[in-house]
């Protein structure tokens, strides 16, 4: 196994084991919805949240950069400009990650939300992806110019997300600090933008995936598909704009944001049903579990559409935003688009690697049944919860929050017997194909 190709297993392993790990996170903090002093002097809600905002986010990240290291790796006209650099990003995200997780359990916060660990964790994870982009950048230039979609896409991606990824820390200079608006509209702007800049390397390898299962490359060539590519790009720098709504900002600013944020998911839709249709049974054969992973992906685009749609609207956006229905819409990209789009590529490439057993196929077939039955029940649980958080908000004022609360007890255990059912749909997913990867290594 070269070395490019193996450190591409190890972020794909360590992706997978992150996902695992933020899936419990998830579990243990649903838990003290409905038993507030569960492991509350271990493990308080304030540390198990960015826990499992670490943990998932890193799953996401890590898987697919593991993807394109692996992709990139196997074409043979592609020499990597550096492999020192591979080795180094990852023991610079592992070690990173690890000292993230050390000062969220001891209680060590210092940042903002979604990114509260101390400031100073900010400089190893630019230098890691910054050896990236320039590892992707000197490996891949020479040939820009007959690149499909995917590899604008994961170069977008990566640029974007040192740029957003600074600018969320631009809080850290007093000029941002003081003021009090400003410092709130870049925050929101940057997680908006860097959610968009993953969603590049994300959907870009879906596209990957895709014409690599229908052996086509006029997927990934077509006007449509760099169509896709633009408005992605307008969504990741624009689109952030409709999470600041509540911010006191230009009218212009609202509308676009509210044009644009209804557009980019219709294409994926799109582009993904198209493919779903031309594809021979052959090749769904050749990659059924590749299939069926990026098919439900598809299903999940459709429903986040249509909520997203609906809580772009500024009049309802009012009533949504705060509320289990913006967890809702989360939940929907990065677990229903996101997680599914990547167990696609990871169960893409260990087929290629070898070929599945009946005992694995029924196990991550079994897997895949509980976690959507589950994710389905789970998701309609959090728009429920959301619905009634904002009727409170607006039309219940007379009830105090820790009444509200206790009339919403038997909704909150529906939600974590549901969330049980996630996370044994995907533990049961997870773990064959750590399984597999394992095994790699040993042969």
């Amino acid at each position: 196994m070269n070395n490019v190709k193996k450190y591409a297993f190890l972020f794909i392993g360590t992706g997978l084991i992150s996902l695992l790990l933020g899936l419990l996170c998830g579990l243990l903090a649903g838990f003290q919805y409905i038993v507030p002093d569960f492991i509350k002097e271990t493990l308080p809600f304030n540390s198990l949240r960015p826990l499992h905002t670490l943990f998932v986010v890193s799953w996401i990240l890590l898987s697919a950069m593991g993807g394109i290291y692996y992709y990139l790796s196997q074409n043979p006209e592609i020499k990597f400009f550096n492999h020192q650099f591979v080795q180094w990003h990852f023991w610079l995200f592992l070690l990173t990650g690890i000292g993230i997780a050390i000062s969220y359990v001891t209680h060590n916060f210092g940042g903002k939300e979604y990114l509260e660990f101390p400031a100073y964790f900010y400089f190893p994870i630019i230098v890691g992806w910054i050896l990236l982009g320039i590892n992707y950048f000197k490996t891949m230039l020479p040939n820009f110019k007959t690149w499909p979609v995917y590899y604008w896409m994961w170069g977008t991606g990566i640029v974007f997300m040192i740029f957003h990824f600074t600018e969320a820390h631009l809080w850290l200079l007093s000029s941002f600090r003081d003021n009090f608006l400003r410092n709130f509209a870049i925050q929101w702007k940057a997680g908006g933008s860097y959610v968009g800049a993953w969603n590049q390397l994300v959907y870009g390898t879906a596209l990957f995936v895709m014409s690599k299962i229908s052996s086509d490359e006029s997927y990934a060539k077509s006007k449509k598909a760099f169509f896709f590519y633009f408005l992605g790009l307008t969504n990741l720098m624009f689109g952030w704009a409709h999470h600041i709504y509540i911010v006191p900002t230009s009218p212009w600013i609202r509308y676009v944001a509210y044009a644009i944020s209804m557009t980019e998911w219709v294409i994926l839709f799109s582009i993904i049903y198209d493919w779903k249709k031309n594809l021979g049974k052959e090749k769904k054969k050749a990659n059924f579990i590749a299939y069926q992973f990026m098919i439900l992906a598809d299903f999940w685009v459709f429903l986040n559409i249509i909520l997203a749609l609906l809580i772009s609207i500024p009049s309802i956006n009012l009533f949504t935003h705060g509320t289990h229905i913006t967890v809702a819409h989360s939940m929907g990209t990065t677990i229903g688009i996101n997680t599914l789009i990547l167990f696609s590529s990871i169960t893409y490439i260990l087929e290629k690697e070898f070929m599945f057993t009946a005992t694995v196929l029924l196990k991550i077939k079994q897997g895949i049944k509980i976690f959507h039955i589950s994710f389905i029940c789970f998701w309609v649980t959090l728009l429920v919860l959301g619905v009634k958080k904002g009727h409170w908000t607006y039309f219940s004022q007379n009830i105090s929050f820790g009444t509200f609360q206790n009339s919403m007890h038997w909704i909150y255990a529906v939600f974590v017997l549901f969330g049980f059912g996630l996370l044994t749909g995907l533990y049961l997913i997870s773990f064959k194909l750590l399984q597999l990867i394992r095994n790699k290594f040993r042969t």
